[in-house]
């Protein structure tokens, strides 16, 4: 038995591999003046990131024999229907993110062909949109035919984007002693310069940090096979945030001796093309110093390319089965919607979600220039994905205050008080963070949008439940015949 139990060691760069990747550092970087976002960094990982990884150890190793997701450990600690709100929410986050990788994957392939940015930028915004909602029809057309021919390249596609991220460090760091006359930036280390000014830009924008430091209940499941699970967890966990934050200080310095935040911040036209374009610029530059021309770059956005449309395959695939396959969550769900085709897909749920990612993917065709319609993705997401978090910290403080009815073999703290405080706390930032995301102030359909989408997402998940309820009443299956028939019967009432 302990020779399949995996060291705290492995567990840890698992974890470092599935928390973290390049486009972490850049956002950092861009949305935190330069080097500036090393403070944030520190403080983020000290007062968030270490209690959510080690409160999701907890729960992991409390429900071990749950499948180890959030929605199991709800519907432990609260019931079903707080089990299905918690699968709901972590599929409709998807929704936004989804949208976000037919923008990316395009905008991968254009730096693959074209070499720069300015070309796919100069596109007219409706026309780049239509052909990302082509691209999301056919993932769509590709995922309904049970057909995922790029999940095998997924992982492929993250491992040799995590190695080079970590190769761009290296290689960065390495870059002066091979061609010193390189043209690199002075930075200023004095502590008046890295501390942050704490305005409403700095606070609106927290949720990037949030968005880059979670998941980590993607390892749940392995909290148990760890050697000593009591004390291997924590020190993988200390290890992958200690890890996560020298590559995260590491890679923010590399990119300083690249990029002048003064630049970045000239203009919005300015901060929105670093921030579409600098992860390919930060490659193209690393090509440059060690003259090898483009190649690193190519290499990096052809990765890029196969990793951002396996990705979108996944997520309109595998969410959408977390939520249908549950039995527990299918009572609140209407028929149709969990209807399969016979290549064992939901198409249903696959139009629903075809819907509802090309309604963001549409709404932006009448925005101003492909940079600024990945800018709004960046802001979107930052603050749609970190909701499923709260769900994290909600059952983390059921586990708690259920006291002594579940029997976790590692515990975050001991002392249940002190343990509801740390998750109140984790619960509270991320809530914060969310919404104080919503707002910007260089762009007000930005804020529109990241109001309106997961307004309109939450009420979905809340109507859902009632149509159900009205199918088994009424007896009738089809969701427009069942909706007309409430409404009409609600007139004559």
């Amino acid at each position: 038995m302990d020779s399949k139990r995996i060291k705290w060691s492995t567990l840890a760069f698992m974890a470092f591999s599935t928390v973290w990747g390049f486009g972490n550092v850049l956002n950092g970087f861009v949305y935190f003046n330069g080097i500036q976002v090393i403070f944030s960094w520190i403080l983020m990982f000290a007062l968030y990131f270490i209690p959510y990884a080690l409160m999701v150890g907890e729960l992991g190793s409390a429900f071990k024999n749950s499948g180890g997701g959030v929605s199991s450990w709800i519907e432990k600690t609260s019931g079903t229907k707080l089990a299905y709100y918690a699968g709901w929410t972590y599929w409709a986050c998807h929704v936004t993110y989804i949208a976000s990788k037919s923008s990316g994957g395009l905008k991968a392939l254009s730096w693959a062909v074209f070499r720069n940015g300015e070309t796919y930028d100069s596109f007219s915004t409706l026309k780049v949109q239509l052909v990302t909602l082509a691209v999301l029809a056919v993932f769509c057309f590709i995922a309904s035919r049970g057909l995922n021919p790029l999940k095998s390249l997924a992982t492929i596609a993250g491992t040799s984007m995590f190695v080079m991220s970590i190769l761009y460090i290296l290689m960065m760091f390495a870059a002066p002693a091979i061609n010193p006359h390189g043209g690199y930036l002075a930075m200023d280390f004095s502590a008046k310069s890295l501390i942050p000014n704490f305005d409403l830009k700095y606070i609106t924008s927290l949720s990037i940090l949030v968005f880059a430091v979670g998941g980590c209940e993607k390892i749940s499941p392995y909290v148990n096979k760890v050697e000593n699970p009591s004390k291997g967890f924590p020190r993988a966990m200390i290890s992958l945030a200690i890890m996560v934050v020298i590559c995260a200080i590491l890679g923010t310095v590399a990119m300083g001796m690249m990029f002048d935040p003064a630049v970045i911040n000239s203009s919005n036209e300015s901060f929105e093309a670093y921030n579409s374009n600098g992860s390919y610029w930060a490659f193209q530059k690393l090509g440059q110093y060690y003259h090898v021309g483009d190649s690193i770059l190519l290499i990096y956005a052809i990765c890029n390319a196969i990793g951002q449309f396996s990705t979108l395959v996944i997520s309109i695939d595998a969410p959408l089965r977390m939520l249908l396959d549950n039995e527990n969550s299918t009572q609140y769900i209407p028929s149709a919607l969990l209807k399969k085709n016979k290549f064992g897909a939901y198409i249903n749920g696959i139009w629903m979600v075809f819907v509802l990612s090309g309604a963001i993917i549409a709404i932006q065709s009448f925005g101003s220039g492909a940079a600024k319609v990945l800018k709004q993705l960046t802001k979107l997401n930052a603050v749609c994905m970190p909701m499923r978090y709260l769900w994290v910290f909600y059952a983390y403080i059921a586990l708690r205050a259920a006291k002594g009815k579940f029997n976790p073999e590692y515990r975050f703290v001991k002392n249940n008080v002190l343990a509801i405080v740390f998750g109140s706390w984790c619960f509270l930032v991320t809530a914060a963070s969310c919404i104080l995301g919503m707002y910007d102030a260089d762009d007000k359909f930005t804020s529109f949008l990241n109001v309106v989408t997961p307004i309109v997402l939450m009420l979905l998940g809340i109507i859902l439940p009632f149509l159900a309820k009205e199918e088994k009443k009424r007896g009738v299956s089809n969701i427009g015949q069942l909706i007309w028939y409430i409404i009409t019967n609600k007139s004559k009432n």
